[in-house]
């Protein structure tokens, strides 16, 4: 297993501008252009780990991949949503989570290539990953939603939306989520200057066009603004140098009060979705990321 030492991260991630679609509103438009033009690969890596296996399958207009076990039976499902700002597409690093749960867990892994800005939106989102929800739950049984990022937002509103409809899910998994697209958190200055990943400005713009016709508070867009009570057990990770970690203690408060089970990692001095980074505080946020759907599935 690669291992990079922690401390490089950071720097690296300055040296790459990794936040240069999330610095300036300019920055993020030319982020949409670029994806509009040239839109990213969405396949799995030529190569995953050798105990699972991909397929993939239509539904609707999406691609939907399933990553399933091999070596074990498949005995649960977990649907998961990448992130990526909205505009970024799945990345090798979600495929090699997706292959551990999968493997270490016995769950088939759902990954849905949902429509990204400037063609998706968060309804378009939500409605798409509640029904792989309840395909799950009718194929794999017991079934865990999870996603990073601003996969998290998708996953967050989605579990909001099947509690509604009567179904509470036995663990809700989110990494470094988005959960309030306003922005607003008085708190998020004093954490950006920490941050290389993520920013104001290029964050706003990215949150209207994913907004579509619903008001930016709305739960569908910003979770937050959301009534937790009801909600099934959630397990949240989030790093403190990221400007979404004011918004991920507020989630824990909120969740806690309406009286929902918050398993709550803060990884201190840790950037956005670490558990995805290659390093040994990253692997082992993976393995709290699997043990998390472990408990859901039991």
């Amino acid at each position: 297993m690669l291992t990079i030492p922690g401390v490089v991260v950071g720097p690296a991630l300055r040296l790459i501008r990794a936040n240069r679609a999330f610095v300036s509103e300019a920055g993020a438009r030319r982020r949409i252009r670029e994806r509009t033009l040239r839109p990213a690969s969405y396949g799995p890596p030529r190569t995953l780990r050798s105990d699972v296996r991909v397929d993939v399958e239509r539904f609707g207009e999406w691609p939907v991949y399933t990553v399933s076990p091999t070596r074990r039976p498949a005995i649960a499902g977990v649907v998961y949503a990448h992130g990526g700002g909205w505009v970024g597409e799945i990345a090798p690093q979600h495929w090699t989570l997706a292959a551990t749960i999968a493997a270490e867990t016995g769950a088939v892994v759902t990954l849905p290539i949902y429509p990204l800005v400037p063609y998706g939106t968060a309804a378009v989102a939500q409605n798409g990953v509640v029904e792989l929800v309840r395909r799950s739950i009718e194929r794999h049984g017991p079934t865990v939603l999870a996603g990073d990022s601003a996969g998290g937002q998708i996953a967050l509103s989605a579990a909001l939306r099947l509690r509604d409809e009567g179904v509470v899910l036995p663990m809700t998994t989110l990494l470094s989520p988005a959960l309030d697209l306003t922005w607003s958190n008085p708190r998020i200055p004093l954490v950006q200057p920490s941050d290389p990943w993520l920013a104001t400005p290029g964050g706003r713009v990215f949150a209207e066009h994913w907004r579509g016709d619903l008001d930016i508070t709305d739960p569908t867009v910003s979770p937050l603004f959301g009534d937790f009570a009801g909600l099934g057990p959630l397990t949240l990770l989030s790093g403190t140098r990221d400007v979404l970690n004011p918004d991920a203690e507020l989630l824990v408060d909120r969740a806690e009060a309406a009286g929902v089970t918050v398993d709550y990692h803060e990884g201190t001095g840790q950037f956005h979705v670490w558990a995805l980074l290659p390093t040994r505080v990253g692997h082992a946020a993976t393995q709290t990321i699997v043990h998390s759907v472990t408990r859901g599935l039991r």
